[in-house]
């Protein structure tokens, strides 16, 4: 009788601890959004208990390694917050940046982060992305940092993400910078003073200095 009631008493501690656990994992993404393994360490639960609430319904899996709850719904920016959750260092730049900031009729195939030069390049299947490794003020001067889907994510200012592009005109075309610049001034949504002090940072002054002209 001794051992029963051992055993009684142990399966009820597993099932008051499972329903603990399965509170606070739900508590969890509903506060964040996007969950990773690594957001369960903080709270010390076992990272099983992704599997177990993915394999109850309570979780859907969005991405390796990233879970969220089914009535959640993630918005346009679902593949940024998935990106950002994998690569905290990532900046959201180029023809991605312009696309967030509305500033493009571009829809880039994959999305561009900047990264610090001489960090790892990630393995990531989804979604696919396009890095550049950036260094010392070219990386980090002009950074935002926006929400989407409850994700804080870094974006280039509307500046930097056009002097960005005139830096990188090879890769996007010369044309899609050209349309931002003049986008960006038609709306007033950037002053000369910051295109020009991110022109200096980004080394494309002479570059750029033709169609700021033309646009002023």
């Amino acid at each position: 009788h001794l051992f029963t009631s051992e055993m009684f008493l142990e399966h009820n501690v597993r099932n008051m601890q499972y329903f603990s656990y399965t509170e606070k994992v739900v508590s969890l993404a509903n506060q964040k959004g996007l969950i990773r393994p690594i957001d369960l360490d903080a709270l010390n639960i076992p990272r099983i208990y992704l599997t177990r609430l993915t394999a109850s319904g309570a979780l859907i899996k969005v991405g390796r390694g990233l879970y969220k709850l089914p009535d959640h719904m993630l918005s346009e920016y679902e593949g940024l917050a998935m990106v950002t959750k994998k690569i905290p260092q990532a900046v959201i730049c180029l023809v991605s940046a312009l696309q967030f900031h509305e500033l493009t009729t571009q829809l880039p195939r994959q999305i561009w982060i900047a990264v610090p030069r001489g960090s790892n390049s990630s393995k990531i299947s989804y979604p696919p992305i396009k890095m550049i490794q950036y260094s010392g003020e070219s990386y980090s001067k002009g950074i935002e940092e926006h929400q989407c889907d409850q994700v804080p994510i870094k974006v280039y200012c509307i500046a930097k993400t056009i002097a960005n592009c005139f830096k990188h005109r090879n890769k996007i075309g010369v044309d899609v910078a050209i349309e931002a610049l003049r986008d960006a001034r038609r709306k007033n949504k950037v002053t000369t003073e910051d295109l020009w002090h991110y022109a200096k940072i980004c080394r494309v002054s002479n570059v750029m200095r033709p169609y700021l002209e033309a646009t002023e």
